[in-house]
C-alpha cells in the first residue's frame, strides 16, 4: 500500500519484480535458520529448540519508503528510479549488517541484557501490540471475534475440536466476517471487494526471480550523488538492523536456545544483499517473535515451511490474491499477541534490580 500510494509503484513491478526478490531472500535466511536450529539442538540435546524468525525488516520498510523512496519519487516522478535507489539502499544495509558479523559477538559479551531486550519490550509494545490493538476496535466487527480466539487459544491454551490451530480459525472467523458484515444494512462499511479479487487474478502465474545486477549499476552511473545524499538513511538503518539482530539473538538465548551471533548476522546480511539483487528494496533479518513461536511449540519445520511457502506464493502471483481475499483485521491479533509475549519475557528475564 506504502509502495503504491506514496511511490506510485504499478502493480507489475510489485508482483512481478519485488516479491519474486523477496521470495530469493526469504528462501534463504529460512532454510539456513532451520538447520541453523537443528545443529543447536543435536549440539546442546535441546528438543524444544525453535529456529529463528526470519522476514522483511518492518522498521526498514517505513524507513526505506518515507526517506528514501518516496522523497525519490518526489524530486524526479520517476517509479522506476525510486526503485533502483531501493535496490542500492538494500545491498547497502546487507553490507553493512554482514561486516557486523565479525563483532557482534563481542558486542553481546559486552552488553547486558537488559540493555538489549529493553529495546525489544519498546518495539514489541509500542510498534507492535499497541497500533493492532487500536485497528482492531477500529473494526470491532470483524476483528474482535478474532482476537478472542486468539486470547482462548495462545494465552488460555484452550485447545479447539479436531485440533485445529487458534490462528487458522481466527483467520477463516475473520475472513467470513469481512465479506458477511457488509450485507447486513447499517453494521459497517463494505471492507472487501469482488473487483479486487478478479484484478489480483490476472497476476497469477509463474514470475521468476529477476537479476537486477543491470538495473543497479546503471543507476550507480548515472545518479550517484543521489546515492551519496542518502547515505544519512542508509548508514543507521543498517547499523539499527544489525542491533536489531543482536537483540533478537539474545531473546532466543533468553529463552533457552543459544545460537552463534557471526553466522546469524552474516546471513541476515547475504539475505538482504540477496534481496537487492533479485529486485526487493527491502532489507531482511530476523524479527522479533522467537519466545511467542517457542511458546506455540514450533521447532525447526516452521521456518522450512514458512520460506517454502512465501517462495510459491510470491513466484505464482498469489500474493494479490491472497491479500484481496483474506482481511488484515482477521490476524492482527496474532501479531498483537506477539508483542505482548517479547515484552513480557523482557521483564521475566533480566536481572531483578535492572
Amino acid at each position: 500500500a506504502l509502495c503504491k500510494g506514496l511511490c506510485h509503484f504499478p502493480d507489475e513491478l510489485i508482483y512481478t519484480r519485488m516479491l519474486p526478490g523477496i521470495a530469493v531472500s526469504l528462501l534463504i535466511g529460512n532454510l539456513y535458520y532451520a538447520f541453523h536450529a537443528r545443529r543447536v539442538a543435536k549440539r546442546d540435546g535441546n528438543l524444544t529448540c525453535t529456529a529463528l524468525p526470519y522476514g522483511i525488516n518492518t522498521p526498514s520498510v517505513f524507513a526505506y519508503i518515507l526517506f528514501i523512496l518516496a522523497p525519490v519519487y518526489n524530486a524526479t516522478q520517476a517509479a522506476d528510479l525510486a526503485w533502483k535507489i531501493g535496490l542500492l539502499a538494500c545491498i547497502g544495509s546487507g553490507v553493512i549488517e554482514f561486516l557486523g558479523a565479525f563483532i557482534g559477538g563481542w558486542i553481546r559479551r559486552v552488553t547486558p541484557r537488559a540493555a538489549l531486550l529493553s529495546a525489544l519490550a519498546a518495539i514489541g509494545i509500542i510498534f507492535i501490540a499497541s497500533p493492532f490493538a487500536f485497528q482492531i476496535f477500529e473494526r470491532p466487527l470483524v476483528a474482535m471475534l478474532p482476537m478472542f480466539v486468539i486470547l482462548v487459544g495462545y494465552f488460555a491454551r484452550v485447545r479447539f475440536p479436531l485440533g485445529l490451530p487458534s490462528g487458522l480459525v481466527a483467520l477463516v472467523l475473520g475472513t467470513i466476517l469481512a465479506w458477511t458484515v457488509p450485507l447486513i444494512p447499517g453494521l459497517g462499511p463494505v471492507m472487501m471487494s469482488f473487483d479486487e479479487v478478479r484484478a489480483s487474478v490476472k497476476f497469477v502465474q509463474p514470475h521468476a526471480p529477476h537479476w537486477c545486477w543491470n538495473e543497479i549499476t546503471d543507476f550507480f552511473r548515472t545518479h550517484p550523488a543521489m546515492l551519496w545524499s542518502y547515505l544519512g538513511v542508509i548508514v543507521p538503518m543498517g547499523l539499527i538492523n544489525a542491533i536489531g539482530s543482536l537483540q533478537n539473538i539474545e531473546s532466543a538465548e533468553a529463552a533457552g536456545d543459544r545460537f552463534s551471533t557471526g553466522p546469524c548476522m552474516a546471513v541476515n546480511g547475504i539475505g538482504t544483499i540477496a534481496a537487492g539483487l533479485f529486485g526487493s528494496p527491502f532489507p531482511t533479518t530476523i524479527y522479533i517473535g522467537h519466545p511467542g513461536w517457542k511458546a506455540l511449540g514450533a521447532r525447526c519445520g516452521y521456518s522450512i515451511i514458512n520460506g517454502l511457502f512465501f517462495t510459491a506464493i510470491f513466484m505464482l502471483g498469489l500474493g494479490s490474491l491472497i491479500v484481496s481475499i483474506i482481511p488484515m483485521e482477521a490476524g492482527m491479533a496474532i501479531v498483537l499477541w506477539i508483542g505482548i509475549v517479547i515484552a513480557a519475557q523482557s521483564y521475566g528475564v533480566t536481572q531483578q534490580p535492572h
